[in-house]
């Protein structure tokens, strides 16, 4: 509190604090300072130094000078505002804030300045004026100094945009809301104002609300200031409070009146106005329907205005669209040719706006935006349209996207509008909407601070030091969820963080260097991006771009040409992937044309390529701003060029909530559409260049929302882009944590999300810092329990060697044995592990660091034992009973054991080379091995009838008998295992027990073996537990592989030779050299020695045993390998009857002159011709003959063969004539009767496939003679059919479906096995007994030579061995 002294001292005329009430105040707070830094306080001017003394004398007598050189103004009396200058003086003079109200029109905006210099304001400092506009603080300017008479620039002066028309001789100050904010971070106290006028004030605009804050904070500061408001549209009520209190609020004075009266006329549009989207306008000869639309009512009403008397229409329109499409309706509607029609907008360039405020002689309609709502006067208006709609820029805090949408607007709006007119005589304001619509809508638009993004006001206030935003002195205090979003977009450009333990978000150094760049935030992260990245000049250049109007023009009768004009900029194919770059190269050549172009050359370069001159002069002088600030902070553009990434990462910086990923599968109106941050859908703008061949991911400058959200401004980014910068927005999401063998170490899954965008899906990370105690635990159970660690680690692992070969060998004895619960469980394993190890051991690098340190004082230390990893004993796991190998022709064959319940290759496998696949013995597998057979045992006696089950009892002890009679060699393990187990089975319980009653399918399958086939590369080609079906698909590649066989005979083959062998000759053994091909065939007589009963052969590199025989080669014969005896003997018995008739040619000749033989042949037509019928006579005599067990093996036994049977060939061949003839007749008999039989087809159908099968054409070789004399009695049998037939054709038909209910199931596996190559003696047999039982049941008079019924051949069927 200050001594009754101190306030002495500051009453006294000398003190120096007193002093400087009488200097500059621009010059007070400097030398306040420098008066306070004095060590005492001085008490008069002598006391202060004399350089600070000179300082105060300095200012005071400039402040004098100014006071005499106050220009000295007139005051109009037909203004209403002079009509009460008094007052209002009188209330400046008295109060600190005065609130001033009056009607458009009244003077208020020219007249408050004057009032104020005439009271001495605008000496000690400026009298400032803002204007919520840069053409409206130009203008009004420009009256203000004709009307003080004096030079604009001189004693009125206005400072714009990079435009400053004020000196030191400047009394009044026009300038934007915008320009005063701004001087607010150089000057806090504004030290260089005594007076502010805040005009138009209703606008409400962003930097008006802030500005209006901030003076409210100020004024106390600065109690010589004078702040005036007004506007003719302002809630004074509101303003007066906030700068006063509720029991003393502001002085607010209401000036009603204006030079001429406004008459209201309503107009309404008959139908509803469009909504957000521009109206279209639909031209009709007449507008005057029921359903006219927006343009209609705005051409009547011009029409009426221009019936109403003289003067210029002033219309307002929502936009530039508007502006186009009303004009063309005005020009449509005829109005073009005595009316001058004028655009005006912000985007105009100063001389087309000048055309609007020049005198003219004609009748103008200017068609506007709400730019000329407020501080405008246009000249010569006389009359107002107003269509009560306006685009108005609303920022949604959910979606971050500035919304541009048709509204309607406010009372106050709707009143500025109005009062355009009735200035230079009695105005009329045509309303394109009724009163009622009128008296409905809000009395004031909505604060821009309600509908703006916030983030440059925190930035702002954060630099200034001004608090929260929750605690600013708003007139409307801000939505919370817009602070928050404000805060949101901050830290989106890493201006803000907040720091632990701290509640309010605090300023990064970003952040810092941001506030001192009097920039949109966004704009300058990207300026601090290109400065770190090397790319300064050229984000600079499109950042100036971006802060300015679109330097392009597009007039609408030459879009086209506009179009082509500037795509000359778009650059080499690289660049056009980004419309940023546009600025780049239009920048470029721009530079060249100014380098070395006249002016009046450089503005018809312009026109030429559809660019505005003015703008890019703006542009020019926004990028000389921005450069001049880059010099002040040191900042120096690179030498290079930088690349198109570079720009590309430092634009993204401030664009981080403009990205967008391209919905792929997109359709219908979605069609083209990307997803943004935040769950947003936009599209490309139709206008860009790059809207069609835009990437899967962009970025764009804007998102505005118009018909639908459209990004401007694009360019093609990458999705590592986003990560690399914006990684402090990224959200990760770890999932999925996995030991890795490859790095050794416990991984996961990391999903990278933007916004909701997915930057990355899946990436490999470390999990080693985000949970230890998992890392630990998977890297003891994976990678040492399971032995999940690379080979070139492992290799220097020796207790991991020797634990996981313990580990093999315990397993190998589990599946063996088929008992999962020989080793141990992996929980001790693990436990063993968890024991020795060290709690900071998380992955294999620290393992690799502890172990070498731990095995150097115990080698052993990680070693487990046999004995640790076993439950029990694995008794009975005998090499005897669990082989290692199945012995097969010489061959071991590899068996290898797995106990996996449902697998594949759960059981025992055997190992089978493809060429020896037909020589396993499948009777012998069906045995297993000595282990598994026990189990197969039981499993087959439980599926044995209830009868034979019962005696069987206990299961297990008649199994272990079965075991020990096998172990004790009284079982052949050649024959069928079920064979073995039915004798068995009748011996223990003396009842007969039929084959079929054991159900081996209802084994399960490991109680079979598992057949891996395998080629000589050890491909494995197939593997089943179903040999025959492992042959029949292999069948055509082991035939190959047999034919392509190389025999290893003795050390020297004998030659093929047609001599008979003479005394001595060695029969062809296995030897170590292969025979030649030529060695071994060409054999016309038995010159090769002893038929061996194998043969070594080479079959794709392997040596294996094959059996021999001899093949007709037809002239001669030869020795070939076969892989089984069956197709050996099936071959051999063809080649030796070869050799048979080579050797007896004498006897064939005669056979083939017999008597008779070509009158048979006539009869044999129907089966071939005589040369068939010889062959086929020939072939069945010597088979006959010489082809009788046993065949002959060595040349005297084939010699001796030879020698029998030369007298009885000729005797058989006469045998086989007269029983060809027989059946031929029979044949034919049998024909003709079953060609009579027409009313019975299905007979016709048996009997004809009956004789097809007994007779083919080659029946004389293809059946044995045994069965080609019982042939006459089956034909005979089908003739008695056919006799009863017609006398019982129902019993007929009774035994017809009895022995196919016999013949079906056969068929079927006769073609099943002769499909897979196989033949069966036995069904050859039962073949036989089916036409036995066709005599019994249809011929019994005929007799056969055994019992035959339907119930013994059942029987015999299903007891046959499958």
């Amino acid at each position: 509190m200050a001594s009754p002294q101190d306030r002495r001292d500051r009453n006294d005329p000398q003190d120096p604090y007193r002093l400087l009430e009488q200097c500059l105040s621009a010059d007070r707070p400097g030398l306040r300072r420098d008066l306070r830094r004095l060590p005492k306080r001085p008490r008069s001017l002598a006391e202060v130094p004399e350089a600070l003394r000179l300082r105060i004398a300095d200012s005071a007598a400039k402040l004098l000078a100014r006071a005499e050189a106050r220009p000295r103004p007139d005051f109009p009396p037909d203004l209403p505002v002079n009509q009460r200058r008094d007052e209002i003086a009188a209330a400046i003079r008295d109060n600190q804030v005065v609130i001033v109200c009056g009607e458009t029109g009244s003077g208020k905006t020219t007249q408050l300045p004057n009032i104020c210099l005439e009271l001495g304001r605008g000496v000690a400092g400026l009298i400032g004026h803002t204007q919520p506009r840069r053409i409206a603080a130009r203008a009004t300017a420009s009256r203000i100094a004709q009307e003080l008479k004096t030079e604009l620039g001189t004693a009125v002066g206005f400072k714009i945009r990079f435009t400053d028309r004020a000196g030191p001789q400047t009394y009044i100050k026009l300038m934007t809301d915008g320009i005063l904010l701004a001087e607010t971070q150089g000057d806090p106290l504004l030290s260089a104002y005594d007076t502010l006028i805040i005009d138009e004030a209703h606008e409400r605009s962003l930097n008006i609300d802030f500005l209006l804050g901030y003076l409210r904070q100020l004024l106390a500061k600065r109690p010589d200031m004078k702040v005036i408001v007004t506007s003719a549209t302002l809630d004074a009520e509101r303003f007066a409070r906030h700068f006063g209190s509720a029991d003393k609020p502001a002085p607010v004075i209401e000036v009603s009146g204006r030079l001429f009266p406004i008459e209201m006329r309503y107009r309404p549009v008959e139908r509803d106005l469009p909504p957000a989207g521009a109206p279209t306008a639909p031209q009709r000869p007449d507008g005057r329907g029921p359903d006219r639309d927006l343009y209609d009512a705005l051409v009547d009403a011009v029409d009426e205005a221009h019936r109403s008397g003289p003067g210029d229409v002033l219309v307002f329109l929502p936009g530039e669209r508007e502006i186009r499409e009303a004009a063309e309706a005005l020009r449509k509607a005829h109005h073009a040719a005595g009316t001058e029609i004028l655009p005006l907008f912000a985007r105009q360039s100063a001389q087309e706006q000048a055309r609007v405020f020049a005198p003219s002689k004609g009748r103008r309609v200017v068609l506007a935006t709400n730019v000329a709502e407020t501080s405008l006067t246009v000249p010569g208006i006389r009359y107002v349209i107003d269509t009560g709609i306006a685009r108005v820029k609303r920022y949604s805090h959910r979606n971050k996207v500035e919304q541009l949408q048709i509204e309607k607007i406010a009372q106050s709006a709707a009143r500025q509008r109005a009062g355009r007119c009735g200035r230079v005589a009695d105005g009329i304001c045509f309303r394109l909407y009724d009163e009622d619509d009128f008296n409905k809508r809000p009395a004031h638009t909505d604060p821009e601070i309600l509908r703006s993004s916030l983030a440059g006001v925190i930035l702002r206030m954060k630099s200034l030091k001004l608090g929260e935003v929750a605690d600013f002195p708003f007139i409307d205090a801000p939505l919370p969820r817009m602070v928050a979003d404000g805060y949101q977009l901050l830290a989106e450009l890493g201006a803000v963080e907040e720091l632990e333990g701290e509640a309010v978000m605090n300023l990064t150094p970003i952040g810092r260097e941001l506030a001192r760049l009097p920039l949109d935030p966004k704009i300058g992260r990207m300026i601090l991006a290109a400065r770190d990245r090397g790319s300064l000049a050229e984000v600079l250049v499109i950042a100036a771009a971006l802060s300015t109007q679109d330097v392009r023009e597009r007039p609408p009768e030459r879009q086209a040409a506009a179009d082509q004009a500037h795509a000359r900029f778009r650059g080499p194919e690289q660049e056009q992937k980004s419309e940023f770059l546009w600025f780049w190269n239009l920048w470029k050549a721009w530079e060249e044309v100014q380098r070395h172009e006249t002016s009046s050359k450089q503005k018809a370069w312009c026109k030429t390529h559809f660019l505005s001159w003015l703008r890019l002069r703006e542009w020019r002088d926004v990028h000389a701003q921005l450069h001049v600030l880059c010099a002040e902070h040191g900042w120096k553009e690179s030498d290079k060029p930088a690349n198109f990434e570079a720009i590309h990462k430092a634009l993204l910086t401030g664009l981080m909530g403009h990205v967008g990923c391209r919905i792929e599968d997109a359709s219908g109106p979605a069609a083209g559409s990307y997803l943004g941050a935040r769950g947003i859908k936009f599209w490309p703008h139709p206008g860009s260049a790059i809207a069609k061949k835009a990437g899967k991911w962009i970025m764009c400058a804007e998102l505005v929302d118009t018909s639908r959200l459209f990004g401007r401004c694009l360019a093609r980014i990458e999705p590592e882009w986003l990560e690399e910068v914006g990684g402090h927005l990224l959200k990760r999401q770890v999932s999925e944590p996995h030991w890795s063998k490859a790095s050794g170490a416990v991984r996961a899954w990391e999903r990278g999300t933007l916004y909701g965008l997915t930057v990355y899906p899946r990436r490999g990370v470390s999990y080693r810092d985000i949970d230890p105690a998992l890392c630990r635990e998977l890297f003891i159970r994976e990678g040492l329990v399971q032995g999940e660690i690379a080979e070139g680690p492992a290799r220097g692992m020796a207790f991991l060697a020797h634990n996981q070969r313990l580990v093999a060998e315990i397993e190998r004895l589990e599946h063996k044995s088929r008992r999962p619960d020989v080793l141990v469980d992996e929980e001790l394993i693990y436990a063993f592990y968890d024991a020795k190890l060290p709690p900071e051991v998380l992955d294999l690098a620290s393992f690799e660091a502890w172990r070498k340190d731990a095995e150097k004082k115990a080698p052993k230390v990680l070693q487990l034992t046999r004995d640790q990893l076993m439950r029990h004993d694995a008794e009975g796991i005998t090499t005897e009973r669990f082989p290692s190998s199945l012995e097969v022709l010489g061959q071991k064959l590899k068996l290898t054991y797995l106990h996996s319940p449902g697998e594949s290759d759960d059981g025992v496998t055997l190992t089978v080379p493809l060429a020896m696949l037909n020589q396993i013995p499948a009777n012998r597998c069906e045995w297993l091995v000595p282990g598994l057979l026990e189990e197969k045992v039981v499993a087959l006696l439980k599926t044995v009838p209830p009868k034979h089950r019962h005696r069987l009892q206990p299961m297990v002890d008649s199994a272990a008998d079965f075991m020990a009679r096998f172990e004790a060699g009284e079982c052949d393990a050649d024959d069928p295992l079920i064979k073995a187990l039915q004798r068995f089975v009748e011996d223990r319980v003396s009842l007969k027990l039929p084959m079929e009653s054991f159900r081996p399918e209802n084994l399960n399958p490991h109680c079979f073996m598992n057949f891996r086939v395998q080629d000589e590369h050890g491909r494995i080609l197939g593997q089943s537990r179903n040999l025959a079906e492992l042959r029949a698909r292999f069948r055509d590649q082991v035939a190959a592989r047999f034919q392509a066989a190389k025999i290893v005979p003795a050390a020297e083959a004998p030659a093929a030779r047609k001599n008979p062998p003479g005394k001595g000759e060695a029969p062809v053994e296995a030897g170590k050299t292969e025979a030649p091909a030529a060695q071994l065939a060409g054999f016309t007589g038995w010159t090769f020695g002893a038929l061996p009963e194998l043969l070594e052969v080479k079959v794709a590199g392997r040596e294996i045993v094959g059996f021999p025989a001899l093949h007709d080669d037809g002239a001669s014969v030869s020795l070939r390998p076969y892989d089984t005896p069956e197709e050996a003997a099936k071959v051999h018995r063809g080649g030796l009857a070869r050799l048979f008739a080579l050797e007896l040619s004498a006897q064939v000749k005669a056979i083939e002159k017999l008597p008779g033989i070509r009158d048979l042949a006539l009869a044999f037509i129907s089966y071939g011709t005589e040369a068939e019928l010889k062959a086929q006579l020939v072939t069945a005599t010597l088979e006959r003959c010489c082809l009788l067990e046993p065949l002959p093996t060595d040349a005297d036994a084939f010699a001796k063969r030879c020698q029998e049977a030369k007298a009885r060939v000729t005797l058989v061949a006469q045998e086989l004539m007269r029983l060809t003839g027989q059946l031929i007749a029979e044949h034919a008999t049998l024909t003709k009767r079953v060609a009579g039989l027409k009313t019975f087809p299905e007979v016709v159908a048996d009997i004809n496939a009956q004789m097809a099968r007994l007779m083919p054409k080659n029946f004389l070789v293809a059946l044995p003679y045994e069965r080609i004399a019982q042939i006459p009695r089956y034909l005979k049998g089908a003739t008695v059919r056919i006799d009863k037939l017609r006398t019982n054709p129902a019993r007929d038909g009774q035994l017809m479906t009895d022995w196919k209910n016999l013949a079906q199931p056969f068929e079927r596996e006769w073609l099943a096995k002769a499909k897979a190559g196989v033949t069966d003696p036995q069904l050859e047999e039962f073949r036989w007994l089916l036409e036995e039982l066709r005599i019994g049941l249809f011929a019994q008079e005929l007799k056969t030579p055994m019992p035959v019924s339907v119930k013994r051949l059942q029987k015999i069927w299903e007891s046959r061995p499958r």
